[in-house]
Parts: C-alpha cells; structure tokens; sequence
C-alpha cells in the first residue's frame, strides 16, 4: 500500500472513531436505576391496593428504563390523605406516583381537608369499575331470600371508610333512593377490615367493586351467608341503560327500584346519585403524577402504562379473577371526564352537599378499642 493511500485509510479510521466516540451505544432513559413509589390511600389487602400491586408488576416492565415499583399505604379520609400528599409534598421528578380511587365530590364541594385539584394532576391511565352493594342474608328475621327483600329492613348497619368516601357512597345513597332504612359505621381502614366487620356480623351491608365481590367475598356469598342485592349503573336522561353482561348474580339498581316501587328513580337524590354513577362508573381507579413532574417521566409513565393494557396475561388473569374484563380509561377520556367536573348542575352539587351533611351527623366513628371481638 503506497504512503498516499496509508494516510487516507488512517484518516477515515480515524473518523470512524470520532463519530462511535460522539453516539453513545446505547440513549439513556430517564427512569434508568429509579424506583418509583405508588401511594395508596386505603389499608393493604383492600380491592385498590390489590389492584395497585397486581398493576405495578406489568406496569413497570413497560416504562421505558424498567424501574422498580413499589407500594406504599397512606391510609386517611378514604383516599384524601394520599391524594393531598402526592399533589402538595411528594417529589416532583417522577418517582412518587398516586394510584387508587379519586374523589370527584370532594373537589366538585370544596371539601376543607382537600387541596388537591385533579386538573393540575398528570393524569397516567385508569380503570372504570362497576360498584355492586351487598350483605348478609340474614339482616332480617327469616332471612334474606332475595334482593328485594332488602326493604324489609329495619335497622341496618352500613359500613365504610369515611362519610365522604367515594366507596362508601355508593352503598349509603343508593339505600337512601330505595328508602332503606339503615345506620352506618365509618372509619375502616379499607376493605378488608370493613369485610372482617361483615363476617363477624358487625354489619350488614356495603359496597365493593364486583371483582371484590367475586374474590374475597365469594367464599361468603357461596355459603349463603351473604348476597348481592344490586350493581349500579349509569342511567341516561331518556331513562335507559345498559346492563352488564357479565353481571347475573344481581339485579342492576334500577331494575330494582322497579320491582320494589313500580316506576324509574326520579327525584333530586336520584339525580344526585346518577350523577356520582356517571363519574365512578366511567373511571374509578386513576393513575396520577404530581403537577411539574417533567414532561418526559410523564410520558414514560403513560406509555408503560398503555403498554401494560395491552397485555394478554394481565386481561386474561382479571377476566379470570373478576368475571368481568378490565375497562381501561385512556388518557384523552381520563382528562375528559376530569374536566366535566367544572360543568356539573348546581343544583346536583347542592343535593349531594346535603347529603354529605346528613351522613356526617350520623357517623359512627370506628376506633381499634371500639370493634366486636370475633
């Protein structure tokens, strides 16, 4: 090889290695060596945390970067104490996260203890629920044989976790639509220890999502000792509805209502009721990021999460579990049904501050101390 074309070679070698040095092998990604830590708001054991830990295994095989995530419970207000955190005092770089039921009244009725604001929240993905209220079949004497004898009722016992929890309404106002009578006992720390209360004959109804119902309740329904006595559903202004499918061990609610009244629900109650159908029904589970988390953990976040919808185990394991198929909300309906919030009847709003009020005078507040030995 002559000098001239020695040199020539040498030169171009010589950028080869310039351009290798220039472009790293491989980009980094932002959650490279993260952890990212997922909040909570209701005890361990509960339906959103089971959700939460069951999520958090696919969710972060798909986050660019593969962080490892974990869960963390910050029990409180029926979700509020979580939310409240992760929106004021949480690290804004993508590592904490709120995954769990939300609390549209809570907003849409300025509740004092609330200072989050779910607009400003980066909304990451969620999942729609059907809310199925159920008890023990032997509320009344001679027990419960169907789920319209529920009306026969006299003294019920109705439990949650807070007056102002979402799963609570949707046990506590459907009972005040039908006209069943009942009391009720707040302050469980979730769903576990609320189901412990029903086992033990603490109390006599509650709500529950139905993959719920159909898992840690099943034994219990099976037994006899317990029943569906309705699932709720969104009902549209001419007065129809879809019926769940996957739904036949219970009537939906307004089938209900017209075995025991003879007539559709109607009535500012009502309204007010169908209205908190239509937001929890729609989405009920939301994945949030604090506001001024940066733009790129964010969309890392929301693209592990879209990835994790499309899994087949995971849909295959819930239908298998629930009965019923996971309904996945995407960010665009997510931020939508966020948004309407602003737009909701005044005088929707006024029925529903009612009855928060009505139900915080009658709350029985539950400590440790205070619990039937079982």
């Amino acid at each position: 090889m002559g000098a001239h074309r020695r040199m020539h070679v040498l030169r171009l070698s010589a950028c080869a290695l310039a351009l290798t040095a220039a472009v790293p092998a491989t980009a980094a990604n932002y959650y490279d060596n993260k952890t990212v830590t997922i909040y909570v708001g209701l005890a361990a054991g509960g339906t959103v945390d089971t959700l939460a830990r069951q999520f958090a295994q696919y969710w972060e095989k798909y986050i660019p970067g593969k962080p490892n995530m974990v869960v963390k419970n910050l029990t409180g207000g029926g979700g509020m104490k979580a939310t409240n955190f992760v929106y004021e005092a949480a690290p804004k770089d993508g590592t904490v996260i709120y995954y769990g039921t939300w609390i549209p009244i809570a907003q849409a009725l300025h509740y004092p203890g609330f200072r989050a604001q779910y607009e400003k929240f980066n909304y990451l993905g969620g999942v729609a629920d059907t809310r199925v209220v159920y008890g023990r079949t032997d509320a009344i004497p001679g027990g419960i044989k169907k789920p319209a004898d529920i009306m026969k009722a006299t003294n019920l016992w109705l439990g949650g976790n807070a007056s102002t929890g979402s799963a609570h309404l949707s046990g506590r106002i459907p009972l005040d639509v039908l006209g069943v009578k009942y009391k009720q006992i707040v302050g469980y720390r979730g769903g576990s220890d609320i189901f412990l209360a029903m086992e033990s004959g603490e109390l006599q109804v509650t709500a529950t999502s139905i993959g719920t119902f159909r898992t840690r309740s099943a034994e219990f329904i099976r037994s006899g000792k317990g029943m569906g006595f309705f699932y709720l559903v969104p009902v549209e202004p001419d007065g129809t509805f879809e019926r769940n499918k996957f739904i036949t061990e219970m009537p939906a609610f307004p089938d209900l209502y017209k075995e025991v009244h003879g007539k559709m629900p109607a009535g500012p109650t009502w309204d007010a009721l169908n209205w908190f159908t239509q937001l929890i029904g729609t989405m009920q589970y939301i994945g949030l990021a604090p506001p001024g988390t940066p733009a790129q953990a964010v969309a890392d976040l929301r693209t592990g999460f879209d990835k994790m919808t499309e899994d087949a185990t995971l849909n295959k394991t819930g239908m298998e579990r629930n009965g019923v198929p996971y309904e996945w909300v995407e960010v665009k309906k997510g931020e939508r049904v966020i948004k309407s919030l602003a737009n909701t009847d005044p005088k929707v709003l006024a029925e529903f501050k009612r009855l928060i009020d009505v139900g915080a005078k009658a709350d029985k507040v539950v400590a440790p101390k205070a619990k039937k030995k079982k």
